[in-house]
């Protein structure tokens, strides 16, 4: 059965740009109030403001929040905010889209350094156990009720090898295995837990894979649907997906590819 998200609330984390911002758009679209965290420069900030006022402009109640999303200083400070926003309704949608970790070899050459432990550990942290924590601390809020949603964004490097993608596909491989034991865990409180691997899309987090190019060429020519997925193809997945109560469909790997994973 499909229930209405008019009134209900979404928290998007990597909200200001790229997949976060289009399924916030979407979602705002329906009628859904949008929470967001986002970490950006100056720059970055004037574009996120701007957002925020176009989201309020479809009626909706849109609260963005320039922070690490990564830091439990900014869990602990932001959650009680959102449960005093949110009131009885809780949180319906979680979305997981952070894309900040390094982009380096792991095996140094040319006398360039291999990640480092340092840098390993960050975009693990970033990019795959934050969702974990976020979930832990919205739950114990009581946030995440029956029929709530939580997505995680993951791609193909999952699977798949570049020079430069080792940190952040060892992160989706983690992201994907923190998706199944959620899922598990969350079940017995009809909450669905599922990981989003959209294709190849044009977003500031795939240009800055210093191969990206190559990605792109090679997606737009072997895509079925003859062009690249768009930001806004995973906000429509999104949207789809959150309107029933069922908590069926859980700890999956979902494409929003066009069937590009098929034929790549």
């Amino acid at each position: 059965m499909e229930t209405p998200l008019d009134g209900s609330w979404a928290l998007v984390l990597g909200v200001s740009s790229g997949m976060g911002l289009a399924v916030a758009r979407r979602l705002a679209h329906e009628g859904v109030n949008i929470l967001g965290v986002h970490f950006d420069t100056a720059s970055g900030q004037e574009k996120a403001e701007v957002a925020v006022e176009e989201l309020r402009s479809l009626g909706v109640q849109a609260h963005f929040h320039n922070a690490n999303a990564a830091r439990a200083a900014t869990r602990a400070e932001l959650v009680p905010a959102f449960r005093e926003l949110t009131g009885e309704r809780g949180i319906r949608v979680l979305v997981h889209s952070l894309a900040f970790g390094t982009l380096v070899p792991f095996v140094p050459e040319e006398g360039t350094p291999g990640v480092s432990e340092r840098q390993m550990n960050m975009t693990l942290d970033v990019m795959a156990h934050s969702l974990v924590y976020w979930t832990q601390d919205l739950y114990a809020a009581g946030l995440l009720r029956q029929g709530a949603k939580i997505y995680a964004m993951t791609s193909a490097g999952d699977l798949k090898v570049s020079p430069n993608y080792g940190a952040v596909s060892a992160a989706k491989c983690a992201l994907e295995s923190h998706v199944r034991q959620l899922a598990m865990e969350l079940a017995p409180s009809g909450v669905a837990v599922n990981a989003l691997r959209a294709g190849v899309t044009v977003t500031p987090s795939l240009e800055r894979i210093p191969e990206h190019e190559e990605l792109v060429q090679r997606a737009t020519r072997t895509n079925p649907h003859g062009r690249l997925t768009r930001p806004e193809d995973v906000g429509e997945a999104v949207l789809l997906l959150s309107r029933t109560e069922s908590s069926w469909i859980t700890g999956n790997v979902i494409g929003v590819d066009g069937g590009e994973v098929l034929t790549a």
